[in-house]
């Protein structure tokens, strides 16, 4: 299996290779020796685009306020787009100018990208966000504890289906619609939902559905109503642009939308009634931070969660507060203590 994912890696360096060479140089000035040396140069991989997610743009907002912090350096963005053949070729290109001290990226798959990339450019230095990877001393890796997230998801989902919201119905069926499947989703975050809710009432029954894409609004609206139909009243939507046809689906028929990874209050204030948050910000800020004042270690892959502060529930939004009785508020909290006095532990799907 890796033999073919390697060989996938090496075919698209030489079809995306030239584009982004060509991208890069374009776009690549060279930073004026300020006297005291050439400033510490990141450049920011994005496997997608900025606008518009939560992730990327929590990556590049830590990033920069790292470099804003440490006043002789310097970062580029560069968006990789969503076509996965050519991120490999766009990684290649960057470390090939040998212009950049750091390349920051998140991702699952960049781990495997960088560390087959090093191999040709081992001086160049790797910093990847929600992946994994040891051994490699190009390479420093951090990964979030999502067993714990999905975990925190499902426990509420499960206060929510056994009455604790005005609008629970007494089927006990909690919801999660994901964009595509993926070992993530189906190893990890999936069981840990379940295992939340039935932390609560061992009775409660999970639908899960897949969108197919990330975007479609509209069928994502259509799963919603048929899982609303089963007796769903409460949906976790992991489904980028999909999750809009849920809020608006949810709306119309009294039911409830968790969110994740981010505070996703303002989208549907009385609708989306909790959110897990990922500080991938707050990860990337100090990381970066570490990377250029030479403290921080290579070869290593961490593993962040709940008791180390940068996985969480928004307890603080407004609309928790207004939305979510008290009593359901406590017992979560119960649970975010719980986590923090004995963590989870966190299986990674093909970790090295």
């Amino acid at each position: 299996m890796l033999t073919t994912r390697v060989s996938r890696i090496a075919i698209s360096l030489v079809l995306s290779a030239l584009f982004f060479t060509l991208l890069t140089l374009a776009g690549c000035a060279q930073a004026e020796d300020d006297g005291l040396g050439r400033p510490y140069s990141i450049a920011v991989f994005v496997p997608g685009v900025v606008e518009g997610s939560p992730t990327y743009e929590m990556l590049v907002e830590g990033v920069r306020r790292a470099v804003d912090e440490a006043e002789s350096a310097t970062v580029r963005v560069v968006e990789g787009g969503f076509n996965q053949a050519e991120w490999a070729g766009g990684i290649t290109s960057l470390a090939a100018t040998g212009s950049y001290d750091l390349i920051v990226s998140s991702n699952p798959s960049l781990p495997e990208i960088a560390n087959e990339v090093s191999q040709s450019f081992p001086d160049q230095r790797f910093l990847i966000l929600d992946g994994y990877w040891e051994g490699n001393p190009s390479l420093r890796t951090v990964m979030f504890n999502q067993r714990e997230q999905a975990y925190l998801n499902g426990y509420f989902a499960g206060l929510v289906t056994t009455g604790g919201m005005p609008n629970s119905n007494e089927a006990r069926q909690v919801g999660l619609l994901a964009g595509q499947e993926y070992p993530m989703m189906n190893q990890v975050i999936r069981p840990a939902f379940i295992e939340g809710a039935q932390a609560v009432d061992p009775s409660i029954e999970l639908d899960f559905r897949v969108l197919g894409n990330w975007f479609d609004a509209g069928l994502a609206a259509d799963l919603a109503n048929s899982m609303l139909d089963r007796g769903v009243d409460v949906i976790l939507s992991i489904a980028g642009g999909g999750n809009q046809g849920v809020i608006a689906t949810a709306r119309d028929r009294n039911a409830y939308v968790l969110w994740f990874d981010s505070s996703g209050f303002h989208h549907g204030p009385g609708v989306v009634i909790g959110s897990s948050l990922v500080k991938l910000d707050q990860a990337a800020y100090e990381r970066t931070l570490q990377a250029i004042d030479g403290s921080l270690e290579f070869g290593v892959g961490e593993v962040l969660g709940v008791a180390d502060g940068y996985v969480t529930f928004d307890d603080q939004d407004p609309n928790y507060i207004e939305f979510v009785p008290e009593n359901v508020r406590a017992q979560h909290a119960e649970l975010m203590q719980r986590l923090v006095d004995e963590p989870m532990e966190f299986d990674i799907p093909g970790a090295n």
